[in-house]
């Protein structure tokens, strides 16, 4: 059904009728009887050559409406497409003090924003934004398809170099401002990918679960990395779990990467269907009429009606 041709201006069709009409008086063959004074003269029926004789007459009838066949607008649906779906994906990074601490070779900072920029890589097509918070949030990069500031933020807010109010860990404020800059993406998923190595005290009394309630209604999935010997703490799995996401554990930097590779398998790119879209379809109408053209012209050379 998608290559049958359609016409944006069908009204226009009506003006079909006249070279039909053109076509019948041609091929009827009216108005053509002659009386020429020959005596005894033994005239030839020629019936194959009046035939092709009266088929060229009708091509002015054919170029006609051909002619408005192309101001009717000719139009076709192209086959219906799927694009990747965008996932928007903020990374919210601890840049507290304890992030300095040794893991294998680097600090748990560095080997984080590694596994982050190896991650980039995974995901081709998707918005990043970077977070970085303590005490305080500085959104470092907005949401973008351009990952080239990632690439050179890890010198720049290594927690060492940073102000003292960075020092402290709240990951729920961290959350909250995650949320708002998702938020105002209306198309594509939402995901934060949370990276921490401590305890929230902002996440008492219950707030874990009211943020991830939150978080769960604007539909964003939380996947957490908790880089430390200890167990992630129960606040960050309860806000994993409740928006559909998982909290990671890695021992070192292979399970660091490893982790992301997990999470680029379990948040899958979608492909959505993309709506087919009407194409000028004036091709096959110009070829039909250049080629009755061409008849016309060759007619004109000898093959055509003429009454003596």
């Amino acid at each position: 059904m998608d290559s049958l041709i359609s016409f944006r201006h069908p009204a226009a069709l009506l003006l079909l009728l006249l070279p039909a009409a053109l076509l019948v008086a041609a091929l009827r063959g009216s108005g053509r009887r002659l009386v020429l004074p020959f005596d005894h003269g033994i005239s030839s029926k020629r019936t194959r050559l009046r035939f092709v004789v009266t088929l060229l007459d009708a091509l002015p009838a054919l170029l006609l409406a051909v002619a408005v066949l192309l101001l009717a607008g000719p139009q076709r649906w192209d086959e219906p497409r799927t694009k990747r779906a965008l996932t928007n994906i903020e990374f919210c990074v601890d840049v507290s003090g304890s992030m300095m601490s040794t893991f294998e070779d680097g600090t748990r900072y560095d080997g984080a924003m590694q596994a982050i920029n190896a991650f980039l890589d995974f995901r081709q097509g998707d918005a990043f934004g970077l977070t970085f918070f303590g005490n305080a949030v500085l959104h470092w990069v907005p949401l973008t398809s351009d990952v080239t500031a990632f690439r050179c933020a890890p010198p720049f807010m290594r927690p060492g170099n940073l102000p003292n109010w960075f020092g402290g860990t709240e990951i729920g404020k961290a959350l909250l401002a995650c949320r708002d800059i998702l938020v105002e993406r209306r198309e594509g998923d939402r995901m934060i990918v949370l990276v921490t190595d401590g305890y929230s005290a902002d996440l008492g009394g219950d707030r874990d679960l009211e943020i991830a309630k939150e978080l769960r209604k604007d539909h964003i999935v939380v996947y957490a990395v908790h880089i430390d010997q200890s167990e992630p703490p129960e606040p960050i799995v309860n806000i994993t779990a409740l928006t559909g996401g998982e909290v990671f554990h890695p021992g070192d930097r292979d399970g660091l990467v490893h982790v992301f590779k997990r999470i680029d398998e379990m948040q899958q790119t979608r492909l959505e269907k993309v709506r087919s879209e009407a194409l000028d379809a004036y091709e096959p109408f110009c070829r039909a009429g250049i080629v009755l053209v061409g008849l016309a012209l060759l007619a004109l050379f000898g093959l055509r009606y003429t009454p003596w």
